[in-house]
């Protein structure tokens, strides 16, 4: 494996002279089969060789020794580069991120500083509450992340003012936790949220007898009024600018092609477009499945032929070769599916590129301008709600207040006391 990256054989010689030779091997091959380009796996084997130096000369015996001597090669390779402070911090990561991945690849059960899994929150309190939410309360995954998120913060606050039991919580540090996230700048939709998910916890919290007193009445709910905003929609002719930003000539340019093509022809979810799957496009019958959508049900569409030849461009000039049924990938090593948050980053980017200038840009901005244009074109809009997947007809009644030509005829009706009648 090492031959196919080195082309000298004292380089390869001196690799193999190392007393960590197969774990550098091992990684290499590991880097091969995830789709690294050969300048990468150049710039990291030398990174990897020096470590084991020097964590031989700091008296390594074993392989299993190796995660100690991590943060003593990263504060000598950082004092040696010197620099402003950000500039250190960027010298550690890129040492830091070969070093570990390569003892994630040899070490079973390592896990490196820079990629721990989140912690869940209040686990050593309440460890069965996400538990609950799955099994008696029967929320989704993606539900339940919303309940860690809002209650990672919650937890952070508390340990940021000395609380560490439940018991001790109070109205007062309750009500001063939801003012301090309101101060924070949060909308009023996402501190409605986050007041819901601390009653269900404080509540949970009662029942199982966690603390004396049920507190969750505590939580004051912001008033929030359904159809206060208006949707987050641009222009058609913006679209075009958007669309205009992207260089389909690379694979990452047409993939993000095929993905803004996507949001913008049939108003899909970030989430959505992240789990297509090849299984989901019928060529012969030209159709589009979008199954398990967030209403519980699937839908069907014909497959517009813009969307087609995006996704056959794709597939063949830009989807890196791989057995994974998915539709999209990341353009850059290791190779695996998307997520949501990519297919969202990415429409963020090329509205920014473009100048838009839209509330919280991102792919429901495009979702958004789909359910726009239907609307201008007079769809009824339960027609409307059932295209995009709305889980009930009263989300789509916010549209109404920009439709626009309906709008412009009731102002320039001919006969006011009739459109007043």
């Amino acid at each position: 494996m090492l031959e196919e990256y080195f082309v000298r054989p004292q380089t390869v010689d001196r690799i193999r002279a190392s007393w960590i030779a197969p774990e550098v091997e091992r990684y290499v091959a590991w880097l091969g089969e995830h789709g690294y380009a050969a300048r990468c796996v150049l710039t990291r084997v030398p990174l990897v060789l020096a470590f084991g130096e020097f964590a031989r000369a700091g008296g390594a015996g074993g392989v299993e020794d190796l995660p100690g001597h991590v943060e003593g090669f990263v504060a000598a390779r950082v004092a040696r580069r010197g620099g402003e402070r950000d500039g250190r911090r960027q010298v550690a990561r890129e040492v830091r991120g070969p070093v570990e991945q390569m003892l994630e690849v040899v070490l079973p059960g390592f896990v490196g500083r820079g990629r721990k899994g989140r912690d869940v929150a209040f686990a050593d309190v309440a460890p069965g509450f996400f538990e609950y939410l799955r099994c008696e309360r029967g929320l989704r995954r993606r539900s339940i992340d919303s309940y860690q998120h809002q209650l990672a913060c919650f937890e952070a606050y508390l340990r940021r003012i000395g609380v560490a039991r439940l018991e001790d919580l109070s109205p007062a540090i309750l009500t001063a936790f939801v003012a301090q996230r309101a101060a924070s700048g949060l909308g009023p939709a996402a501190i409605r949220d986050g007041c819901g998910v601390l009653r269900v916890f404080l509540r949970y919290a009662h029942r199982e007898r966690l603390i004396s007193r049920d507190l969750s009445g505590v939580i004051e709910r912001p008033q929030f009024y359904r159809l206060s905003s208006i949707p987050r929609s641009i222009s058609w002719e913006q679209v075009g600018l958007v669309l205009g930003g992207v260089e389909r000539r690379t694979p990452c340019g047409k993939r993000d092609w095929a993905i803004l093509l996507l949001l913008v022809t049939y108003g899909l979810r970030a989430r959505e477009v992240a789990a297509l799957t090849l299984d989901d496009i019928d060529w012969k019958r030209e159709r589009l499945a979008v199954p398990e959508r967030k209403a519980g049900h699937s839908t069907a569409f014909p497959l517009s032929a813009s969307v087609g030849e995006a996704l056959v461009d794709y597939l063949r000039h830009g989807r890196p070769p791989t057995e994974e049924r998915r539709v999209f990938f990341r353009a850059v090593a290791p190779v695996e599916p998307i997520g949501a948050a990519l297919v969202s980053d990415r429409a963020r980017r090329y509205l920014l590129k473009a100048g838009i200038d839209v509330p919280r840009a991102g792919s429901h901005t495009l979702r958004h301008t789909c359910v726009q244009r239907l609307v201008d074109a007079d769809f009824a809009f339960k027609t409307i709600g059932d295209f995009v997947g709305h889980r009930s007809a009263r989300s789509t009644e916010i549209y109404a207040k920009v439709a626009v030509e309906p709008l412009r005829r009731v102002v320039l009706g001919g006969d006011g006391e009739q459109v007043l009648s």
